[in-house]
């Protein structure tokens, strides 16, 4: 370990020496601009990309755009996903690997009318479901939570049947749906399902397989500037809030002042283990738990998918980009 340590360290030193050529790199995220993505704009507005040594391209993601596929496809080098797809990946032949997060729990939650005051009084009610639910965090809820007599409904990204009916609980983002409810004046409590166990990480940092081999000490330099940008980004977003804006003119200042208030207030990137060990971190147990859940609920075939070889903890335990 401290061998590939020292060759990771010596080699993006060489990254960023004088007269070197910059390595290209691309980043896809999973969605439009937006303040979710706040670190990584925050890193190209502040050229910490090019000290390191780097020409990174960050490409949105959006609705239909299957960033797992264009990585494999060779059209991004790593991406924002979460431990949870990196895993189901595996199973149809795409060796993808998480080397890092940004939030160090799930923004999922559940959003639901003012009766609702406790995880009991989700029974009974009829939730509204994004189809990826049923393959991500909707097994575990109606396991952990007891929901298994839950009606669900197709979920339409609008927040009106949820407005329109107050026996519904809804799914949401922590940083988006609750905006748009509190825009429309409503009252509704917010539940972020981490806080009652559920284990994958938050928009982590995927990598292919060959990627991670093949480029390591770009991956592991692309990792310590992001988690810097992250850190940056929290003291004062400003210069990645002018790229996110250029990159995507609909996202306004009031979400932006919204999303980050959000994670700041719920810890997301500087909570939990990373408090300790850095920005971005991810430990071997909690992938564990993720991995555990996917075989319970037969999201995953053990036998087709590892759990040892199927992350890579280096670049991040390496970069202590502290909060």
């Amino acid at each position: 370990m401290k061998k590939t340590l020292s060759l990771v360290a010596a080699l993006s030193v060489a990254l960023s020496a004088p007269g070197m050529a910059a390595e290209k790199f691309t980043f896809m995220t999973n969605w439009y601009a937006q303040a979710e993505h706040g670190g990584f704009y925050q890193a190209q507005a502040q050229n910490l990309y090019r000290d390191a040594g780097l020409d990174v391209t960050l490409k949105m993601g959006g609705p239909q755009v299957h960033t797992m596929q264009l990585m494999a496809a060779g059209q991004a080098d790593c991406i924002i996903s979460d431990n949870m797809q990196a895993l189901q990946s595996w199973q149809s032949g795409v060796e993808a690997m998480p080397v890092a997060t940004t939030f160090q729990h799930s923004a999922i939650v559940f959003i639901t009318h003012p009766d609702v005051k406790s995880q009991a009084d989700l029974q009974g009610k009829t939730f509204l479901l994004a189809s990826e639910a049923y393959t991500s965090y909707w097994p575990w809820a109606q396991s952990a939570l007891n929901l298994k007599a839950a009606r669900a409904r197709p979920y339409t990204f609008s927040i009106q049947p949820f407005l329109a009916d107050k026996t519904l609980v809804q799914q949401g983002y922590l940083t988006s749906e609750p905006f748009a409810v509190q825009k429309a004046g409503a009252q509704a409590n917010v539940y972020p399902i981490s806080e009652w166990g559920y284990p994958p990480y938050g928009n982590s940092i995927v990598c292919m397989k060959s990627t991670v081999e093949k480029r390591p000490q770009v991956v592991a330099a692309f990792i310590k500037a992001s988690m810097q940008g992250w850190k940056n980004y929290l003291q004062d977003p400003s210069a990645g809030n002018v790229l996110i804006k250029k990159e995507n003119p609909n996202m306004g200042d009031d979400q932006i002042a919204f999303s980050l208030a959000q994670m700041k207030k719920y810890q997301m990137l500087t909570g939990g283990d990373a408090q300790t060990q850095g920005i971005g971190i991810m430990t071997e147990s909690r992938l564990k738990q993720t991995y555990q859940l996917l075989v319970e609920n037969k999201l995953i075939d053990p036998a087709k998918v590892p759990f040892k070889g199927s992350y890579n903890l280096t670049f991040i335990q390496d970069a202590k980009v502290m909060p």
